[in-house]
């Protein structure tokens, strides 16, 4: 297992070059869009002569195609957005380039983060690191696969609806998504501007830990960034842990509901009270996120018209650049959440569908709040399934949106949630358990996490 201490303080040019030739050795895995070798090594020059130091000096680490960066191209894995070189860097990427990582490369992910299996990338799929014929999870299956493969000890990716969790439990490593607003997103190529969130990738609770201690913070380029409140803790004695009913039926793969159970079984025997919760309304939170995501999405993407950057087609007239221009820079699945936002904030339909969405988000907010007034962490499973065949879903969106239950209603609440691996399943699929705590208390969740490593 690949941690962050394996790289400290050893030469930042080795550490480098060995990342780097793990990535060109890995590439049938197609989780990696591109490599940023020369400004890499010219960043690890400067720390092994102690021009950069810090809590990080050294460390290589891969960021999710989404995040701008310099040194190479930023493509959300879009077409619109394929040659697009970025004139600045995202603030997640500064904070950790401060203390001396070094980014070495971009991952593969559903275009503009749009899916749940990297199946959307316009550049082709990502497999899983553990059967390749099957997918990795999305919408950061690139950045999870390349911890999974010890490319780098941590990679970073955004979770808007269990973006980050997802594919962490499909490939057997830490995902971490902070409470909303824990890390700045600027310098992210925005999906959903309400439920977007920065986490990461480790191989452990530590590794996420400290990266998370490095990225969070206010940053006055996000408005919506919240004081630091983050800072690594130790694991509070005797919690009260509820575990999620409604994420526990029969629905739900037999393989992965006895792997949450043996998880429970070592939560009681650390001296843990578990008991069953109920969450009536997790039942409507996958309607109400797929009505108020694509309405956001519909306006966050309005900016990529043909005219200010990115991809423009050839056109006669100014309404035929924007419509050739759009069609042919997104996928199917851009298009499709383009089409619905639109439809749902329609003169027609906005007191139907996203009014009513919204006041069913403040319930599900209420209902949470309601749990933690009693309980102090909640789990349940990541997802219904392991990791599905590639090509699977992809001509049933429904059946690919239904991956999602489990994930987004932590994302409504914008809670802090972490998908820690719980074991695998009789084919040998990893199976990830799902920690889900109260608003600013995302170090408690960790620290959790760490101490059943120790108890694994």
């Amino acid at each position: 297992m690949t941690v962050i201490a394996d790289y400290i303080g050893k030469s930042a040019t080795d550490n480098v070059r060995l990342a780097l030739d793990a990535a060109k050795n890995a590439e049938q895995y197609h989780a990696l869009l591109s490599l940023t070798e020369e400004r890499a090594l010219e960043r690890a020059a400067k720390v092994d002569s102690g021009e950069i130091t810090g809590r990080l000096a050294g460390v290589p680490f891969i960021a999710k195609d989404n995040f701008l960066t310099l040194g190479g191209t930023t493509t959300a894995a879009s077409h619109i957005l394929e040659n697009f070189s970025a004139p600045l860097q995202a603030t997640a990427i500064e904070r950790l380039e401060a203390e001396g990582a070094i980014c070495i490369g971009k991952a593969n992910l559903d275009a503009f983060a749009h899916g749940g299996s990297t199946e959307n990338s316009a550049f082709g799929p990502t497999l899983n690191s553990v059967d390749q014929s099957r997918v990795a999870g999305g919408s950061s299956g690139g950045s999870a696969v390349v911890v999974a493969l010890e490319i780098v000890p941590f990679a970073l990716g955004s979770d808007t609806g269990g973006s980050i969790r997802e594919p962490a439990s499909f490939n057997g490593v830490v995902g971490i998504k902070p409470t909303y607003g824990t890390v700045s997103r600027y310098g992210v190529v925005a999906m959903a501007s309400s439920t977007d969130t920065i986490g990461c990738f480790t191989n452990n609770a530590a590794d996420a830990e400290l990266v998370m201690d490095v990225m969070a913070g206010r940053d006055a380029s996000d408005m919506t960034t919240l004081p630091d409140f983050f800072g690594p803790t130790d694991v509070k004695p005797g919690q009260k842990v509820g575990v999620i009913k409604e994420f526990m039926t029969d629905d739900v793969d037999a393989d992965v509901r006895a792997r949450v159970h043996e998880y429970i079984e070592r939560l009681k025997a650390a001296g843990h009270t578990v008991e069953e919760v109920s969450l009536p309304i997790v039942k409507y939170t996958l309607a109400m996120y797929y009505i108020i995501v694509p309405a956001e999405i519909s306006s966050n993407l309005a900016r990529y018209d043909g005219i200010r950057y990115g991809h423009r087609a050839q056109a006669s007239s100014l309404a035929e650049l924007y419509g050739r221009s759009r069609d042919e820079g997104f996928v199917a699945e851009n298009k499709r959440r383009i089409m619905i936002g639109s439809y749902v904030l329609s003169s027609g339909f906005f007191d139907a569908y996203y009014l009513q969405a919204q006041k069913a988000r403040t319930l599900l907010v209420n209902e949470f709040n309601a749990l933690f007034d009693t309980y102090d962490i909640l789990v349940g499973p990541v997802a219904p399934t392991p990791a599905f065949k590639l090509g699977e879903n992809t001509t049933d969106p429904v059946k690919m949106y239904l991956a999602d239950v489990m994930t987004v209603p932590a994302s409504l609440a914008g809670l802090p949630a972490i998908s820690v691996p719980a074991g695998n399943t009789s084919e040998g699929l990893p199976v990830g358990i799902q920690l889900i705590g109260q608003r600013r208390h995302d170090a408690d969740i960790l620290a959790l996490a760490r101490s059943m490593e120790g108890n694994a």
